[in-house]
């Protein structure tokens, strides 16, 4: 009995894990947020704190902390886009010359499939009848998946990761641009430090629980190069003001 209930709890367990093919790319998908997210509050950070130093002007502060927002968020939409680009062009490329050898030679490609197959630790026998199970259901798609690592059903979309980009930017540029602007003058400084390291905090934890890595180092990079960032540019801004360049 408790064999047969083990079983079926294990049975249950497999069948309620995450193993659909989508589950790799938005965990991608996600991790690109929380670092383009990261980006945005410690670029803005740095900016918005180094013109602090030199002014104490709300104006200066909102209209510098806007333009940086603004480039940085179009900045990283830009290069997302032709990274995406190149790497979706390489894809189909790939595909395309997968596609015109199996056309041409069908037998080569299966016994390819084959040999990769067993690679991987399959039986030979047992290989060659998968490879042409594969085959018969799908050619180009087993190709793709076990000789190219392509899932051709989905292929990076540029203009997905161009908005993913510019609006996680934006939302992380959003938090020390705020904290900078809206309390009164003695209290902005420390405002946006401790909310901009709070927030940097929270994406080192994030981005380790996504990737499954250690999160006490990932907290420890994140806010420690926050905060070096920001010291840099303040004693930078001060240094500037001081000498009213």
């Amino acid at each position: 009995m408790n064999d047969q209930i083990q079983a079926e709890a294990g049975a249950e367990g497999h069948a309620n894990e995450p193993h659909h093919d989508g589950l790799g790319a938005r965990l991608n998908w996600l991790r690109a947020a929380v670092l383009g997210a990261n980006d945005g509050i410690v670029s803005t950070a740095g900016l918005v704190v180094g013109v602090a130093g030199a002014t104490d002007s709300r104006s200066t502060l909102l209209t510098a902390g806007l333009a940086g927002l603004l480039a940085g968020s179009l900045s990283m939409a830009a290069g997302e886009y032709v990274s995406v680009s190149t790497q979706r062009d390489s894809e189909q490329a790939a595909l395309a010359l997968e596609r015109e050898e199996l056309a041409t030679t069908p037998q080569a490609e299966l016994d390819e499939l084959t040999g990769l197959l067993e690679d991987q630790g399959i039986s030979p026998e047992l290989a060659r009848e998968v490879a042409e199970q594969l085959t018969a259901r799908d050619a180009l798609g087993a190709h793709a998946r076990v000789e190219l690592g392509i899932n051709p059903d989905e292929l990076a979309n540029p203009w997905h990761a161009a908005g993913a980009s510019f609006i996680s930017f934006t939302v992380g540029a959003l938090l020390p641009l705020l904290a900078i602007v809206l309390p009164p003058a003695s209290w902005r400084l420390a405002v946006t430090v401790v909310s901009v390291l709070l927030a940097l905090v929270a994406c080192g934890w994030a981005s380790a629980r996504l990737g499954n890595a250690p999160v006490r180092p990932a907290v420890l990079r994140n806010t420690i190069g926050g905060a070096i960032a920001m010291a840099v540019t303040y004693g930078v801004g001060e240094l500037l003001g001081a000498t009213g360049v």
